[in-house]
């Protein structure tokens, strides 16, 4: 679990024009957003698509930030922005060890890139370092963010009640405003602080495997990081359709399905994708799309093996709701004793293609926090592009509290002078 430096979230006092940068594969987004207090909305401007080439994603990261400053003083150009200083949100998706909002250390590189001379390097600093020799364009403060906490501050400028942070997608993971006094890598004893639970790693210890079932440990075992990332494989978009395909070769095997015949197709790994899982369930036309999409795998699938290919889907999906479910009640009891409260009213921001597309996965998670946190009420709030707004947000909520930090110096500066008046004074006397 990893402090991520924000320390407060929207008040709805927020407003001005910010960049953010969204960098977490072969391509990255470039995107002006203005935040508009008086209708408490984030505005996505306009936004540019820039395509990383495969000799800049494995050559010097020198090259890489360069090539980023030069998209970055396109997008500019075009948008009109040269000559004014703007703040900006950098979402880098990389594991990095943050060490303050604007200083982040990449621990290792992944998803394909190997740049070298940026890993344990401060990549803020490497990206201010590309952007200094422009004459026609200076960047302000700059804030890093993980897109979970994008998720949590996109929403929080909507509702200022939401402290929790969930992603439910391809992967998984959440954060929540924990106090200050709490966290042992960071030295305070008031206020709070967003924590990145990073909780798809739940597990790694063992502590699932009680509940793991044959099937888990088959796809962790074939997975490209076995041992890693636990509680992930048994939740999220990644391995959902893995699973089922799975238990379904397993019936087959046992001649409970498709007459005891399985295809080619059944046998390969990942070809049973996710998104099948939730065409299955739909309501209307559902039994339909599993025999058109098992026939599509080479099996031939009858109107028994429909409705049984579909209790597979269901039962899969419905574990993965009800652990999610499980993790975040965790988390909102956690808050409710933190502050200790009988009752707590709290918003959680969600984003995540299993959570938005699945056509029972949020209600079910609904049903089983509202029964494991009966102290908790929760409000479920789907994010808006949460690494694009939310990095804008994060950037503006430090620039918030940066404000107000200067104002409470300056008072106590000036009180400080009238004390020493008032002292000076009384020795004249």
């Amino acid at each position: 679990m990893l402090p991520t430096f924000v320390r407060a979230t929207p008040d709805g006092t927020e407003k001005g024009d910010y960049l953010a940068l969204d960098l977490g594969g072969t391509n990255f987004r470039v995107l002006h957003v203005r935040v508009v207090e008086e209708q408490q909305k984030v505005l996505k401007m306009d936004s540019q698509i820039c395509a990383i080439p495969q000799e800049i994603m494995l050559g010097p990261g020198e090259q890489l930030f360069d090539h980023i400053a030069a998209c970055l003083s396109e997008f500019l150009d075009s948008q009109n922005l040269k000559g004014k200083t703007l703040p900006l949100g950098f979402t880098f998706s990389f594991p990095c060890e943050q060490k303050d909002i604007d200083k982040s250390i990449l621990i290792r590189w992944t998803k394909g890139f190997n740049c070298s001379g940026v890993e344990g390097e401060d990549v803020v600093r490497l990206l201010r370092e590309a952007l200094s020799p422009s004459q026609d364009y200076d960047i302000g403060s700059v804030a890093m963010v993980n897109d979970t906490v994008g998720t949590m501050m996109s929403c929080g400028y909507r509702d200022q009640s939401c402290e929790i942070g969930m992603i439910i997608g391809t992967g998984t993971n959440a954060c929540y405003m924990e106090e200050i006094k709490n966290v042992k890598r960071v030295e305070g004893e008031d206020g709070r602080m967003c924590i990145n639970t990073e909780w798809g790693g739940f597990g790694d210890d063992g502590s699932l495997r009680d509940v793991q079932t044959e099937f888990d440990l088959t796809v962790d075992r074939n997975s490209l990081n076995p041992g890693v990332h636990t509680f992930e494989k048994m939740i999220s978009g990644m391995y959902l359709g893995e699973v089922v395909r799975l238990v379904l070769v397993k019936l087959t095997e046992d001649k409970l399905l498709f007459d005891g015949q399985v295809s080619d197709a059944l046998l390969t790994p990942d070809r049973f994708e996710t998104r099948f899982i939730s065409e299955i369930e739909e309501e209307d036309g559902g039994l339909q799309n599993a025999q058109d999409i098992l026939t599509a795998l080479g099996v031939s699938c009858g109107p028994v093996d429909s409705h049984l290919v579909r209790l597979v889907c269901d039962t899969v999906s419905s574990r993965s709701a009800r652990l999610c479910a499980a993790a975040l009640a965790t988390v909102a009891n956690r808050i409710r004793l933190n502050r200790r409260l009988d009752h707590l009213k709290t918003t959680v921001g969600v984003d995540g293609t299993v959570y938005k597309k699945h056509p029972n996965f949020s209600e079910e998670l609904q049903a089983t926090v509202r029964l494991l946190a009966p102290g908790c009420d929760i409000t479920f709030l789907v994010s808006e592009d949460g690494s694009g707004k939310g990095a804008a947000m994060v950037t503006a909520v430090a620039q918030r509290l940066a404000l107000q930090s200067r104002l409470l110096e300056d008072s106590d500066g000036e009180v400080d002078d009238e004390e020493e008046e008032e002292e000076e004074e009384e020795e004249e006397d």
